[in-house]
């Protein structure tokens, strides 16, 4: 059975198939983030978008698709957070490190 769509079918599809898309992106953007522990930045650059476009996935429009998915990537985002000074100090003492030889 064919499914019907409203006025401009081929618009329609292309909105339908593009939201899928977004869902199944911050869906994939969570299991990664949960399963490695990496960093929003971390992820950006491993699936090739914007910062912003992960942050956006994982914490806002992941909370409307699968609540208790967003609460796990909160976790890891906040204790990444709470560790990144260390982070901060390690590649500077990393980036100055030859200086001492």
């Amino acid at each position: 059975m064919k499914q019907k769509y409203s006025h401009n079918t081929s618009n329609t599809k292309i909105a339908l198939g593009s939201r899928n898309f977004i869902e199944n992106r911050a869906i994939t953007l969570a299991h990664y983030i949960i399963d490695s522990k990496d960093t929003v930045r971390g992820a950006a650059k491993k699936f090739g978008i914007s910062k912003s476009t992960v942050h956006k996935d994982v914490s806002e429009r992941l909370m409307k698709i699968n609540p208790s998915l967003a609460k796990e990537v909160r976790v890891v985002l906040e204790e990444n957070k709470a560790e990144r000074h260390i982070r901060g100090g390690m590649a500077t003492k990393l980036k100055y490190s030859h200086l001492k030889k």
